[in-house]
């Protein structure tokens, strides 16, 4: 017995020892936040939402690295990144194959809707034509959904993007010097809000806004509160229009405006792209 226990004994020393000896496998040079429990956290979401959020905790499960630009290619994947002038610690990011915030997103839901439907950078994906729901940071985590998108800055300058899980968590692709993460959903500073993607079937005309820092309105009237600005051109779905206050601005006077259910808000055609009675929109009824 004695000596029985004594081989297993050795047995296990020279294990222990091939173990230590042996030279890294790739998994155990990925130093880093673990996945943090990254998975869909609570019930609501649509399937291509888990989708999704399955699509970008796989990301953080392989350790994949945060570069700035990282995602952007012409198809929607993995890129090498470029340096931030802005950031000292991007000088490795054209070395690292990975996503910044917004190239993961895309890369995300290009997975789960088949299409390359959030081909832009967190301001165009959150001002989405392809939304089901939008919310207000007032309105906080209680209405969203796993998959939702929780964007960050103000309405001019939104510089940042992520997925929500449920539970008060988040997945992220933060910032350069680190792997994807799973974190705490910060509601507190520059949270802007958060929007919910219509993978499906978009009704309704799409149409372009054109312009800078183009506010909507609760009414169409210029003296109705403002809703959402559009910091750039912006593509957007049109329910319908009407005649209304004209407005005279940009050397055109025009006194049509198009509502935008995604908004729940109106905007002056004349920062819609086409003619002053925009073609194939209909006009509102009520």
């Amino acid at each position: 017995m004695l000596r029985r226990t004594g081989a297993i004994g050795a047995l296990i020393a020279l294990l222990t020892a091939l173990f230590l000896t042996r030279p890294a496998l790739a998994a155990d040079r990925l130093p880093g936040p673990a996945d943090g429990g990254c998975a869909v956290l609570a019930p609501g979401a649509t399937a291509a939402a888990e989708r999704a959020v399955e699509t970008a905790c796989a990301q953080v499960a392989a350790g994949v690295w945060y570069t700035w630009g990282g995602g952007h290619g012409a198809q929607p994947g993995p890129t090498y990144g470029k340096v931030d002038p802005t950031d000292p610690a991007s000088e490795h990011d054209p070395e690292r194959l990975g996503f910044d915030c917004s190239g993961l997103v895309r890369y995300a839901y290009a997975r789960a809707a088949g299409a390359d439907i959030l081909n832009g950078d967190a301001s165009a994906q959150y001002y989405t034509h392809r939304t089901a729901a939008r919310f207000t940071a007032a309105e906080g985590l209680a209405p969203l959904r796993p998959g939702d998108l929780l964007a960050y800055g103000t309405s001019a300058d939104l510089h940042h993007i992520a997925f929500y899980l449920g539970a008060g968590r988040m997945v992220e692709a933060r910032e350069s010097g680190t792997r994807l993460m799973v974190s705490d959903v910060r509601l507190g500073g520059d949270y802007f809000g958060a929007v919910r993607v219509n993978t499906g079937t978009v009704e309704g005309p799409v149409l372009r806004t054109w312009g800078t820092g183009v506010w909507t309105k609760a009414q169409p009237s210029v003296r109705a509160a403002r809703v959402y600005a559009f910091p750039g051109p912006t593509t957007i779905r049109v329910a319908c229009q009407k005649h209304a206050e004209p407005v005279t601005a940009e050397g055109y006077t025009n006194d049509a405006w198009s509502y935008l259910p995604d908004y729940r808000a109106w905007v002056t055609n004349i920062y819609i792209q086409g003619p002053a009675w925009l073609d194939g929109v209909p006009a509102c009824t009520a």
